[in-house]
This record gives C-alpha cells, sequence and structure tokens, in this order.
C-alpha cells in the first residue's frame, strides 16, 4: 500500500517540477526574446531618421538656421557692408529695438497695421460665415458653382487682383467711376486719397480672403448634427434664435482657429500694399511688413530689419494667445 502510494505521488512531483523547469526556462528566454524586439526597434529609428534626414536638412538650412541668424542679427548694426565681411560687424544690444519705437514710420507702419487688422478681421470673420450659412441652406441651385466663385480669389495670384482692383478704383476709367458717372455722381480717388486708401484696400483684402472663411464655416456648419437643430425648432426657436443659441455656440472651435488664422494673415499684411499703394500717399497704407522690407532690402539696414521681425513676431504672438486665452473656456 506505501509503494502504491509512493508510485501515485511519483507523477504528481513530476508533473509539479515540469512548470517550474518550464518557468525557469521561459525566464532564461526572456533575454534573448527581447534582444530581436529591440534590434528590430533599432532599425524601425534609423529608417526612420533616414527618411526624415530630406526634410530635417531643408528645414534646418532654410528656416531653422535663418531664424536663429536673424535674431541675432537683430542685435548687430548689420548692414550692406558687412555682407562681404561678416566679422567687422558691431554689437549693439538693445538698440535697434529702442530706436524702432522713436522711428515715426514704424509707429505709423503699427497703427496702419492695427486698422487693417481691427476692421479686417471682423470683417473677413462675418462675411465668411455668411457666406457659409447661405450656401448651407439657403441656396439650394448652383450651390458648387457660388462656392467656386467665393474661393476664386483665395488661389488667385495678388498680382492679377492687383490689376482688377487698381481697373476698378480707377478714378479716370475705372468700373466704380463709370457707374458713379452713370447716375450723375463724382466719384473719388480711393488709392490716392489717405483717408480712402487703407479701407479700400482693406475691402479688397477681406474680398480676398473670405473664401477661405467660407470653407470653414461650411465644414464646421456640416458637422453640427441635425438632431439638435431639429430639437430646437420643436421646442419653438426661430431662426434667429436657433443660429444664435445652437450654430454659434457649436461653431465656436471653427471660429477661433479661423479668428487666429485670419488675424496672423492680417498682422503679416505685406502684398496689398506694395502691389497697390507702395505704402503711400504719404505712408497711409505703410505696414509692418513693407516697413521692414525697404529697411532690410531697400536700405540694407538688416539688422534693423530683423528688430523689426521680431517685434511682429510678438505682436502676433500676443495677438493669438490672447486669442485663444478669451475662446478657450467657451471651446473646451
Amino acid at each position: 500500500m506505501n509503494s502504491t502510494a509512493a508510485e501515485a505521488g511519483a507523477p504528481e512531483r513530476a508533473s509539479g517540477t515540469a512548470p517550474r523547469a518550464a518557468v525557469k526556462g521561459a525566464r532564461a528566454a526572456e533575454p534573448g526574446a527581447t534582444r530581436p524586439s529591440r534590434d528590430r526597434l533599432s532599425r524601425q529609428n534609423l529608417a526612420g531618421w533616414l527618411f526624415s534626414t530630406p526634410f530635417l536638412s531643408l528645414f534646418l538650412t532654410f528656416m531653422a538656421f535663418p531664424i536663429v541668424a536673424t535674431l541675432v542679427m537683430s542685435f548687430t548694426d548689420f548692414g550692406l557692408r558687412n555682407v562681404t565681411d561678416p566679422l567687422s560687424v558691431n554689437f549693439v544690444g538693445f538698440d535697434n529695438y529702442t530706436k524702432l519705437f522713436e522711428d515715426e514710420k514704424f509707429v505709423r507702419a503699427l497703427f496702419n497695421t492695427g486698422y487693417f487688422v481691427v476692421l479686417g478681421v471682423p470683417l473677413t470673420i462675418g462675411s465668411g460665415l455668411l457666406a457659409a450659412v447661405l450656401l448651407n441652406s439657403g441656396i439650394d441651385r448652383m450651390r458648387t458653382f457660388f462656392r467656386v466663385g467665393f474661393y476664386a480669389p483665395v488661389v488667385t495670384a495678388i498680382v492679377a487682383v492687383a490689376v482688377i482692383w487698381r481697373f476698378v478704383l480707377d478714378p479716370g476709367e475705372g468700373l466704380v467711376a463709370e457707374l458713379g458717372h452713370q447716375i450723375g455722381l463724382d466719384t473719388p480717388d480711393f488709392l490716392g486719397s489717405e483717408a480712402l486708401a487703407m479701407p479700400s484696400l482693406i475691402v479688397m483684402a477681406v474680398w480676398r480672403n473670405m473664401g477661405t472663411a467660407m470653407v470653414l464655416f461650411l465644414a464646421g456648419l456640416q458637422a453640427i448634427p441635425t438632431d439638435v437643430r431639429e430639437a430646437a425648432r420643436i421646442d419653438g426657436a426661430g431662426v434667429f434664435q436657433e443660429f444664435r443659441r445652437i450654430t454659434v455656440p457649436l461653431l465656436r472651435p471653427t471660429m477661433l482657429y479661423v479668428a487666429v488664422m485670419t488675424s496672423i494673415g492680417f498682422l503679416n499684411v505685406f502684398e496689398e500694399p506694395f502691389v497697390m499703394t507702395d505704402g503711400g500717399p504719404s505712408d497711409s497704407t505703410l505696414t509692418i511688413s513693407l516697413h521692414m522690407y525697404r529697411e532690410g532690402f531697400n536700405f540694407f539696414h538688416m539688422g534693423y530689419a530683423s528688430a523689426m521681425a521680431y517685434v511682429l513676431f510678438v505682436i502676433v504672438l500676443a495677438v493669438t494667445l490672447l486669442q485663444l486665452r478669451l475662446l478657450k473656456d467657451k471651446t473646451v
């Protein structure tokens, strides 16, 4: 009987030792099992860096290096003479930055840019939203035609746009002047008047950029669930109440993006005054970007122009952070 019990216990001990051996074997195999995965991960990382090398080379050469070089240059008196002899440049500290606010042209350009942004951005957002609402629900026929028509100025070259608008606003033979003559009115020189030149550029910029806002708002409108609108209508909400209580709150993320991107573009406005008025008349359309271009490439005051570029960067950053702060809680 004892021998039978011993024989019966032998398999149990054998079966009990087998899992232990298997566990020990698995533990012993763990370092060897992880080594191929680590090697494979290293090869994947190497392949990723190799594929990223062309982009990184272009980014470091044409983006990172110029940004750092411009920052360093803004603290120097780098000019035309230093192009052939860069080592002769003098370090001037913050003199370029202090001179900016003593420069009447820069102060005028700062005011003009602010004027352009304060009027242009709300008009662009409002016109883009209106066009998007009409295309989303108010216009049933030829909807694609209107979408293409509103967006066409965005993809049209600024030179072509400038030629058209200069013809339209020409005081002698322009379209506006001709329409004014037909009804017996004398039209002013829009681009030659200090009071009307900047508003004329704002109208052109709004017309040219509202297509982008329209496309973004249209995408946001189509993303609003239909059951939310239907529930509001069942509760007795009218068209304006639905727009105010439903559409606008749900469009706040899109509105934030449109406001930030439009403000950045308008703060960097350059093409419109450069092509249309060249900053005139009497610097009434001179902007920061145009003034920076003149100082850097017309007068070769590279250090001074670099300081102006970083002041503009700080302004853009401050405006963007302000917009994010004002709309952040309402978009979360």
